[in-house]
């Protein structure tokens, strides 16, 4: 809890031009932004800096559902490999028990797209054949319902499933490793004082000043440009037409 607070509050640190371009921002994305909807060079460059930071916090949570699990009897959090290992006893719908539970984790049921997919089935096939008392579970923090299925794939353009590789929800894990069927149901309810606890216990966490706007206007006025071309740069400054301006 305090280290997923701590990272909310790293990604309130200021913005500069230079944390703002630190990926190479998309200065058409953002044109069409400001046209389309209307925005104010003030709102789209406020809207550009929230959307880096909650992608920033968008991690932050993806860390709070594994590390959360170091806590948890009979749960192995590694450094490396896989996101959470289950050891125990454990009986699974369509495939009977088994000893082990090697886990992949993510937020969102649509963050994988088909090579992601690929790969990470791969590797549980592939640890299915090295543990033969195992199962291997995609836990999805927030999937299309509540769910502990098996997880069917195509890979080169062959349907692949099996028993004990098995797409599950976030609840039915918590119920798994619990034994308690509404436990995922339990944290939440009692998620923000836990939160406001974690908080107390912090330095205030400051509203950032950033610095982007005011950063872009002084060098559109040094170049003799507009806050378009000043935009620009960012993503074209070596590129033709723009090298010179």
């Amino acid at each position: 809890m305090q280290e997923t607070i701590r990272h909310y509050g790293e990604a309130l640190a200021p913005f500069d031009l230079k944390k703002f371009n630190g990926n190479i921002i998309d200065p058409v994305k953002l044109v069409f932004d400001k046209s389309v909807y209307g925005y104010t060079w003030e709102e789209l460059i406020q809207n550009e800096i929230f959307r880096q930071r909650d992608k920033a916090n968008n991690n932050a949570i993806g860390y709070f559902h594994q590390y959360i699990f170091k806590y948890m009897k009979d749960c192995t959090v590694p450094q490396a490999g896989w996101d959470v290992i289950l050891d125990g006893e454990k009986k699974l719908p369509d495939c009977g028990t088994v000893h082990r539970i090697y886990v992949e984790m993510k937020n969102k049921h649509n963050t994988m797209n088909s090579a992601s997919s690929a790969k990470t089935y791969m590797k549980m096939q592939g640890q299915l054949l090295r543990d033969d008392d195992c199962a291997c579970l995609l836990v999805e923090a927030i999937a299309k319902r509540s769910q502990n299925i098996t997880w069917e794939v195509t890979l080169d353009k062959v349907k692949q499933k099996h028993r004990r590789i098995r797409r599950v929800s976030m609840d039915r894990f918590y119920a798994l490793v619990t034994g308690e069927t509404d436990a995922f149901y339990q944290l939440c309810m009692t998620l923000p004082a836990y939160i406001e606890q974690a908080l107390s216990r912090e330095e205030e966490i400051a509203l950032p000043k950033d610095s982007v706007l005011g950063e872009l206007q002084d060098l559109a006025e040094r170049e003799n440009g507009s806050l378009l071309l000043a935009l620009y740069m960012l993503g074209f400054s070596s590129y033709l037409g723009f090298q010179n301006k």
